[in-house]
């Protein structure tokens, strides 16, 4: 096993921002990462073995403890809990003989749940040793089992034709990409990548972050901040290096357009970095991969040497002798916070994916300390067909303040759930009419970090940035739906994924899901509903990223739209004490606590007396 991670050392040349490539090379090897192995890369990196547990306990698909032959991850989503997540958990448990958070006592499986794997749209759907598992029924997972037992491996059950792991047809062997409307910016006609970047590279790079200024590209990944301005700044900061990030951490659960955009249309993303590349001044770029799309490396890094093959990837770009840039694919390991931009740098650098105070910001300070330009899977894509159909072009699709098109990943209670282009300024009520709402009461917009509303009061609201802004998720819920389920579901993933590091979202969010619960029991009165404002305003205050500031919005936006929900289920306080404060459990503890001490000074009495 040491030579095992000397040769993993080496292959990533003992550097220590490589950390978690290490760590993920080895549980993939050997099964799980073991004290011994810690031990060794902790030499080698000249770190003490507490640096190293200190990245490795952090992420959720990293193991210190044999974790299975075959380890199986079962999406733990709300869509899924609506779709037969409960039959088929326990058809997984009876058919391996172990319990979730268990391995089989012949080592042969290990059992875990996950939150969203990136496909609300073919759910119950599962991970076995990396490999998708889609549309799951009990009788499916019977069936997955017993193979396994027999001795096919998980790619050979989901592509029996024998697909090579890195063709855009395997992909399409384990997983629908269900598009269900493409439109201009995606999915429609091919594009001329080789020209399109041989002509981006001859601008000037203040050309290039002009004419995507002019387009009024706003950022994809939910803040919507101006992608020009964003390169702009990048541009102009002090320092001799500098980095283009591609943000593919799509972690929000109901959300799965980034998949589908690397699947399809990989080239369109890799040119957008190149060009952005170009326009900053950076010679090197990362696309940080969510560990869920492991099974799309080989074809990704297969797109990457085609381009480089074409004299696109590398050096003298496009033929411009100025010009280097190369990019690598940075796998993370399972942490819903890497998707904010600084926590995903920690993580790029072999860290735990604890996010920054700001300021500074990754434009001056990012990678390595270097100024960063962080951009997503879908902004990149935008601007490749801005600099094939021209700035002026795309800034008229849309509205004033919300250019261009929105791509959905739309999952619930609807007839086609999948993959839609909208433009901007279309209404709620169309797009749930496009998409075959089955008797709609409740939108989900932006996944549960988003806004509740409702689809009969709302259907005239429309996507934009003045409005529903939306990161590109809708989740739909019909009237047979329980909403504070829901809502509770979506707390416990914020409570699961908070880092920790800031003690409002790591308390607070416990909290307010113990609330909520309380609301489902009827044991809640007036004053909680007043508490859950006071501590959401808390959390949303004092917290230093994007999972704590919108954290509460499950409950407060689900609230706020449908309040008879919650009132309904209140409880008149009786006397001093809220009804949500259980007396005898508090004596029944006081009452074990008396007897426990009564027994050992009954023993210690008896030894005296002999």
């Amino acid at each position: 096993m040491s030579n095992n991670v000397e040769a993993i050392l080496s292959r990533y040349l003992y550097r220590r921002e490589r950390l978690l490539d290490m760590l993920i090379a080895l549980q993939e090897s050997e099964g799980y990462i073991s004290d011994s192995s810690v031990n060794v890369l902790a030499s080698g990196l000249n770190l003490s073995p507490l640096d190293v547990r200190e990245t490795l306990s952090f992420y959720h698909f990293l193991h210190d403890n044999p974790s299975g032959q075959h380890t199986i991850y079962l999406s733990d989503t709300v869509i899924a809990r609506l779709s037969g997540y409960e039959e088929v958990k326990t058809s997984l448990e009876d058919s391996v003989g172990c319990q979730f958070g268990e391995v089989s006592d012949d080592g042969a499986f290990g059992l875990f749940d996950t939150q969203c794997i990136g496909l609300s749209d073919q759910e119950p759907a599962m991970l076995v040793d990396g490999i998708p598992f889609t549309h799951l029924t009990p009788d499916k997972v019977r069936m997955v089992i017993a193979a396994l037992k027999a001795g096919v491996s998980p790619s050979a059950l989901v592509n029996p034709d024998g697909h090579a792991t890195n063709s855009k047809a395997y992909i399409h062997a384990l997983i629908d990409s269900n598009i269900r409307q493409p439109g201009p910016i995606f999915f429609g006609d091919p594009i001329d990548i080789d020209s399109l970047i041989r002509d981006a590279v001859t601008l000037v790079p203040m050309e290039v972050i002009d004419a995507t200024s002019t387009s009024k590209l706003r950022g994809r990944g939910g803040a919507g901040f101006s992608a020009g301005l964003k390169w702009r700044l990048c541009h102009d900061a002090p320092g001799e290096t500098k980095y283009v990030i591609c943000n593919a951490d799509e972690g929000e659960p109901g959300t799965f357009k980034d998949r589908v955009i690397l699947t399809e249309s990989p080239e369109q993303v890799f040119a957008g970095m190149i060009i952005a590349g170009h326009a900053i001044g950076a010679h090197e770029g990362i696309l940080y991969l969510r560990y869920e799309y492991r099974y799309m490396v080989d074809y990704l890094e297969a797109t990457l040497s085609s381009l480089r093959q074409r004299g696109l990837l590398g050096t003298g770009i496009g033929g411009n002798a100025d010009f280097n840039f190369d990019i690598r694919i940075q796998l993370g390991a399972g942490a819903y916070i890497c998707g904010d931009e600084s926590a995903l740098i920690e993580s790029c650098e072999g860290k735990r994916g604890t996010p920054r105070v700001k300021p500074p910001f990754p434009v001056h300070q990012g990678f390595m300390g270097c100024p960063t330009a962080v951009n997503n899977v879908e902004t990149l894509a935008n601007v490749a067909k801005i600099f094939e159909q021209g700035a002026r072009w795309y800034e008229a699709m849309g509205t004033p303040e919300s250019a261009g098109t929105r791509l959905i990943s739309v999952s619930g209670d609807v007839e086609k759930p999948g993959i839609y282009e909208i433009e901007w300024g279309i209404s709620l009520q169309d797009v749930l009419e496009l998409v075959g709402a089955r008797n709609p009461r409740v939108a989900q917009i932006s996944g549960p970090s988003g806004e509740c509303v409702s689809a009969a009061r709302d259907g005239n609201r429309t996507f934009s940035y003045k409005d529903l802004s939306c990161n590109g998720s809708l989740m739909v819920f019909s009237y047979e739906r329980n909403l504070l389920e829901i809502v509770r579901h979506f707390m416990h993933f914020f409570v699961e994924e908070s880092c920790g590091i800031c003690t409002p979202c790591r308390a607070g969010n416990v909290e307010l899901y113990n609330k909520v619960s309380l609301i489902i029991e009827g044991r809640a009165v007036e004053q909680d509903l007043d508490e859950i404002f006071e501590w959401a305003k808390i959390i949303r205050g004092s917290s230093r990223c994007g999972l704590g500031t919108t954290s509460p919005k499950p409950i407060i936006t689900s609230l706020q739209a449908f309040p008879e929900e919650y009132k309904q289920k209140l409880v008149e306080q009786n006397g001093p004490l809220l009804a949500s404060f259980d007396l005898n459990a508090a004596l029944h503890e006081f009452t074990v606590a008396t007897e426990s001490l009564q027994g050992s000074e009954g023993v210690q009495t008896a030894e005296v007396s002999k």
